[in-house]
């Protein structure tokens, strides 16, 4: 499923992916001091991630109990996609080298590069 999530989105999807289910009213208190977010908004947040197919809910005792639709690894997976062909054109090679070219790669984010393209070409033969 593809889907793409704007950061106030990812926000409120993280909160559901640490902390699943919550209601509306729990939502509110816990980004409130993060976002300042009222009700209203967290309202239409998940109208809208609902309709992305991002978040289901079940009805409660007292209220809705909401819950992500998609997994933080596919949601990641698909912003990750995005991101490369917007920015990079697709090539994920491109944004390693201007990555590199700019010294924003730590030696150990090199390493794990490393680690993660040999087990790669171990996955392939």
């Amino acid at each position: 499923m593809k889907i793409n999530l704007s950061d106030s989105e990812w926000k409120l999807m993280n909160r559901l992916w640490n902390y699943t289910p919550m209601t509306i009213t729990e939502l509110t208190a816990a980004l409130r001091n993060e976002t300042g977010w009222s009700k209203n908004t967290i309202i239409t947040m998940l109208s809208r991630l609902e309709a992305k197919g991002a978040v289901r809910y079940e009805e409660g005792r007292k209220a809705r109990q909401y819950f992500p639709a998609v997994e933080q690894k596919d949601a990641a997976r698909a912003e990750t996609e995005n991101f490369l062909s917007k920015v990079y054109g697709g090539s994920f090679g491109l944004m390693v080298h201007a990555m590199v070219e700019s010294k924003q790669l730590s030696e150990a984010d090199l390493a794990e590069l490393s680690a993660i393209l040999e087990q790669a070409g171990g996955a392939q033969s």
